[in-house]
């Protein structure tokens, strides 16, 4: 397999990330050739890769590494939460825009929604966090009224699952769900890699009068796994100006209301 080493390197999430994602696809490869992949010297692809194993990312072998992720399994939250992060809080500028002081909101897990809960924090506003990184986000708000529910934290992820998640669900209605993806797009609808959280996801959905889905742009060109609601389950999308258009496009046909920061 070869590469062609790139003018410059990259940054160190976006390395982290080409490294995950060609040693994923490979099943396996060396340290030379992911510096020519990358544009990074070896040595510096040497620590990377002693910290995408300690995540649980790959494993580690003499002058390379072989992938512990299956095709299309999500990567830890620690390496996808430093990812876009900029693109990530203008989403959650928007969202939190589209929210009035007063509402209650449900707030999903994944690192796109813990934005979400950072720019709620100041609000007037009852918010039930689906993860214990948004309850430790919301958690300092003044005006805000913060309802926990029981569940399972997921290892590294901390989002709640399981019968007790869902029987607080049950037990409310809000005004709005803000819900994370995996993937998203008119033909396939909103789907997520761990049937546990579509289970959450499809139970925040039906407790909430109106419901935004929050998702980079990349993500509309994703199916994953586990379907969790069509796209016309969705009131609105708030997206980056990255997003195809012809998806957004398709989306809006759906009847989904499409906002591009």
């Amino acid at each position: 397999m070869m590469f062609h080493r790139g003018v410059a390197s990259a940054t160190n999430t976006e390395r982290l990330r080409r490294i995950t994602d060609a040693v994923r696809e490979a099943g396996r490869l060396g340290v030379a050739e992911l510096a020519a992949l990358t544009g990074a010297s070896e040595m510096t692809i040497r620590r990377d890769l002693e910290l995408l194993a300690d995540q649980g990312v790959l494993e580690r072998y003499r002058g390379g590494a072989r992938s512990l992720l299956l095709r299309g399994e999500e990567p830890p939250f620690a390496l996808r939460s430093g990812e876009g992060r900029d693109v990530k809080r203008r989403i959650a500028a928007e969202v939190a825009g589209l929210i009035a002081d007063g509402e209650s909101v449900v707030l999903d897990s994944g690192t796109t929604c813990v934005e979400v809960a950072h720019a709620l924090e100041q609000r007037r506003l009852t918010v039930m966090p689906l993860s214990l990184h948004a309850v430790n986000a919301l958690s300092g708000g003044p005006r805000l009224t913060l309802l926990v529910p029981g569940g399972r934290p997921r290892p590294g992820e901390l989002a709640l699952t399981g019968p007790l998640t869902l029987a607080s669900l049950a037990a409310l209605r809000f005004d709005t769900a803000v819900v994370g993806c995996c993937g998203l797009n008119a033909e396939h609808g909103l789907t997520a890699y761990d049937l546990d959280d579509a289970a959450v996801k499809r139970a925040a959905i039906a407790s909430a009068r109106r419901v935004v889905a929050v998702t980079e742009g990349a993500k509309l060109t994703r199916t994953a796994l586990a379907f969790v609601a069509p796209a016309s389950a969705l009131h609105a999308v708030v997206t980056d100006d990255s997003a195809p258009r012809e998806e957004t496009e398709a989306l809006a046909a759906a009847g989904v209301t499409v906002h591009r920061t």
